[in-house]
């Protein structure tokens, strides 16, 4: 099986230098190329690929138009950022599966093509490796990398907002937000992604459609059939909804 890849940099020499490197590979085969973004999410939205090599931060690039579109993708491909700057925590943030530093080692590249088929499922994982672990014969994911700070889209930058500064997380029209004192800002990952991902001690899962930073509650309404609504310390006094089955596991939490 070969892997598809896709190229992105608004660099040329850049392109053809990946190019020339993956020629050892006769499992890569480079079927796209794209310069610019326009370029680039017209190719991603009519092909698919098993790989996309990305330019990180490439000017104008819409990161969450992007992540949309790959992940509507029945085989949503792998993405491997690349750098000429030490920024690889965010390639990792923005689920990345790894990064590359310019000039490219082949090494290094040899190492992320192999993340890429184990990625796929076309190559099984060595028992030493302590990235995945094998299941009868099914590779199981790693634990979900912890985050310390949470990147999010805001007028065509990525933001870092910390966990504590993050009153609460909702779902709206398929897309997810963050709720800050500040304003609301969209991020590429899913209410389950940050239900694993941020800490378990400070945020609470109180809805389908919502996550909760505890330590920003102010007051619980409760009602006749048993459940709460969480009334945060935000400047609108926001209202989040809670299930029966919340409100019962909040109210163990919280001793009442």
């Amino acid at each position: 099986m070969k892997l598809r890849a896709l190229l992105i940099d608004d660099e040329r020499t850049a392109l053809e230098e990946l190019r020339y490197l993956l020629q050892p590979f006769e499992d890569v085969e480079v079927v796209g190329e794209a310069t610019n973004a326009p370029e680039a999410l017209e190719l991603i939205c009519h092909q698919d690929y098993s790989v996309i090599f990305l330019g990180l931060f490439m000017p104008s690039l819409n990161w969450v138009d992007l992540a949309n579109l790959s992940r509507k993708k029945p085989n949503s491909p792998a993405i491997i950022f690349i750098t000429a700057n030490a920024e690889y925590g965010f390639a990792f943030a923005l689920n990345a599966l790894d990064y590359l530093l310019k000039p490219i080692h082949p090494k290094r590249l040899e190492e992320a093509l192999t993340k890429v088929r184990q990625f796929q499922g076309i190559l099984s994982i060595p028992k030493s490796n302590p990235l995945p672990s094998v299941r009868n014969g099914v590779i199981e994911p790693s634990p979900p990398m912890r985050l310390e700070v949470v990147p999010v889209e805001h007028r065509g930058k990525i933001v870092l907002l910390h966990q504590k500064d993050i009153i609460f997380i909702y779902t709206n029209n398929g897309n997810v937000y963050i709720k800050t004192q500040k304003d609301s800002y969209l991020t590429l990952f899913t209410l389950q992604e940050l239900e694993l991902r941020l800490s378990s001690t400070l945020f609470f899962r109180s809805h389908r459609c919502y996550i909760v930073n505890v330590s920003r509650m102010r007051e619980l309404i409760p009602y006749f059939n048993g459940t709460y609504t969480i009334v945060v310390d935000d400047h609108e006094g926001s209202q989040i909804p809670m299930s029966r089955t919340k409100s019962r596991i909040l109210k163990e939490m919280l001793g009442l």
